[in-house]
């Protein structure tokens, strides 16, 4: 209120300066202190501070991520993602996008299995799957949206023109009847300067519309220059690099491969299961022939060895029985 009180005060006094003084910048400043044009410039250069701060706040944030991303190459993401697990989720700008965007994502695993010396080996579960990869396109996730226009009230940003541009009407218009309310008809001196104070009055109300239209272009001309500098080339450079970094596999395509690994599997064991009995059998034949049946034999040649000696004691006791007789 006492800031509108001074500008009033200043008016008045510029306003007897140009009447009595006729003084040309006189004029001019006392135009732009009317309280509508004060108006449609302070929301002009507020709003165009507060893009252009929000413009380099992002400026700053996307040099930092494009400046680490940058590091990483899709070969040795596998070795190194716990490193960028933990500074993505540290850092506040992007870390609820990051945390969604790893719920997306497969690794390349791999199940331990033994050999025949009963050594462990790796293999992994699809041929196809080598990388880290993500069944989601990693545009949904780091987009303009959520890079950018997430960051500060960029809707609000986007209807300053619309507003600036209303003020136009609204003041003038506005003007036009405070202007035509003064008018004094009650004298010839009165009604001479209530017409000039009309005049006076239109010229402003028209000013007013030209500075609202105006400060809208300006805005919307910075506005659209400085997001082209500022975002628009990093924001493109971040969403090419982790593009890169992590290949798009459908889920459907995974689950199709893992199922042919299923199948290969299954047909392989199923294989197995049919060949062992001929391999138990020859196993078992082998087994037999190669060590049963020499143990069988040298039990039966045992056997003759011993029937015959005792054939041979009974014969020579045959024989002393006989002489005794």
């Amino acid at each position: 209120m006492t800031c509108c009180y001074y500008i009033l005060v200043a008016r008045k006094i510029l306003l007897c300066y140009n009447v009595h003084g006729n003084g040309e910048v006189m004029n001019i400043i006392y135009i732009f202190t009317d309280i509508p044009i004060l108006i449609v410039i302070t929301v002009f250069i507020t709003s165009l501070i507060y893009c252009l701060k929000n413009y380099l706040n992002v400026n700053k944030n996307l040099k930092i991520l494009l400046s680490y991303i940058s590091m990483f190459k899709k070969n040795d993401l596998n070795f190194r993602f716990k490193e960028i697990d933990e500074w993505m989720s540290l850092n506040p700008y992007v870390a609820i996008h990051w945390q969604e965007f790893k719920n997306t994502l497969v690794f390349s695993e791999s199940v331990a299995l033994k050999d025949k010396n009963n050594d462990l080996t790796y293999k992994e579960v699809s041929e196809v799957v080598q990388n880290i990869q993500t069944t989601v396109d990693p545009l949904y996730f780091f987009n303009e949206e959520t890079l950018v226009t997430s960051k500060f009230n960029y809707k609000l940003m986007q209807t300053v023109p619309t507003i600036l541009t209303g003020f136009g009407p609204l003041f003038t218009f506005l003007n036009i009847a405070v202007a035509f309310g003064k008018i004094d008809f009650s004298s010839q001196e009165r009604t001479i300067a209530s017409v000039a104070g009309l005049m006076s009055s239109m010229q402003v109300a028209a000013l007013v519309s030209v500075i609202a239209v105006g400060s809208s272009l300006i805005f919307l001309i910075i506005e659209r220059i400085s997001y082209q500098i500022l975002v628009n080339k990093l924001l493109a450079q971040c969403e090419g690099i982790l593009g890169k970094l992590f290949d798009n596999i459908s889920s459907e395509k995974f689950l199709l491969e893992l199922l042919k690994e299923t199948k290969i599997q299954n047909n392989s064991i199923s294989n197995l299961i049919t060949s062992m009995p001929n391999h138990f059998k020859t196993a078992l034949n082998t087994s037999i022939a190669g060590n049963l049946v020499p143990y069988l034999e040298n039990l039966i040649f045992g056997i003759n060895q011993v029937n015959k000696s005792m054939k041979e004691v009974g014969a020579a006791k045959s024989d002393d029985v006989d002489d005794l007789f």
